[in-house]
């Protein structure tokens, strides 16, 4: 009996550390959904952030901003929303899928037209010449670069002269594949979206006064329960650390 009491002695504190180093290995799994545009900078903010945060992992659900907005009022889980576009963190916060004072301004972005590397694209006139066939946008609806694109076309009185000409993809980075490949004679981008990819040629900057301001907002689901791991990494985000990574990729 006294062997036993001396085994369960020893026994016992060993596994009450083994469970102790357990829990403080545990891995809190913190879910973001991101607008397309973001996949190349939120890999390496991906990277930074769990180098410095070992007990964090991020996975990242990547698609246009409007149906990332469907999946979240459906139930998807997400704790972290981060749109291309105001209109959809709006709605949200209408109604009542986010926690409304954690919605911030993450970042800004440039719309751009751009063409194939060779492609005899000279200016946003050209689109309406006989040399450009299809013209890559996002569903307006739906993705916000292809919002923006769409009023750039009213604003500069283009829209009724090319529509035929518009083909229409389900996020911004389609509308870069089509005119990276050559199947769209012209697309319009983000400027981000441009960076170290010599695929293609920026054409034209798009001047800021033809669109409405291009802002990322990020905010924090009502659905997470993961709160204080998701308010901290949204601190992380909106450091000047990460702001210098944004402004790497083409971000201002």
């Amino acid at each position: 009996m006294k062997n036993i009491i001396k085994r369960l002695c020893f026994i016992i504190p060993f596994i009450l550390l083994m469970v102790g180093c357990e829990s403080k290995n545990t891995v809190e799994e913190i879910n973001i959904s991101a607008a397309a545009s973001l996949k190349e900078v939120m890999a390496e903010i991906k990277t930074e952030y769990e180098s410095k945060n070992k007990d964090a992992k991020l996975t990242i659900n990547y698609g246009s901003s409007g149906s990332l907005k469907q999946q979240i009022e459906q139930g998807a889980p997400c704790d972290i929303f981060i749109s291309a576009g105001k209109k959809q963190v709006d709605d949200l916060d209408k109604g009542g899928f986010l926690v409304s004072d954690t919605v911030k301004e993450l970042t800004r972005n440039k719309l751009v037209l751009i063409a194939p590397k060779d492609g005899n694209l000279e200016n946003i006139d050209d689109l309406t010449t006989d040399k450009i066939k299809h013209i890559g946008v996002g569903y307006p609806d739906s993705v916000p670069a292809g919002k923006y694109a769409d009023e750039v076309l009213n604003s500069l009185n283009l829209k009724d002269k090319v529509k035929e000409k518009l083909t229409f993809g389900k996020d911004v980075k389609e509308v870069l594949a089509w005119t990276s490949s050559g199947n769209a004679d012209a697309g319009f981008v983000y400027i981000s979206d441009t960076v170290n990819n010599d695929s293609v040629k920026v054409v034209e900057i798009i001047d800021e006064k033809n669109h409405s301001p291009i802002i990322y907002p990020v905010a924090i689901t009502k659905s997470s329960k993961k709160y204080e791991q998701s308010k901290k990494l949204e601190e992380f985000l909106l450091s000047e650390d990460v702001k210098k990574i944004l402004n790497k990729y083409g971000y201002n």
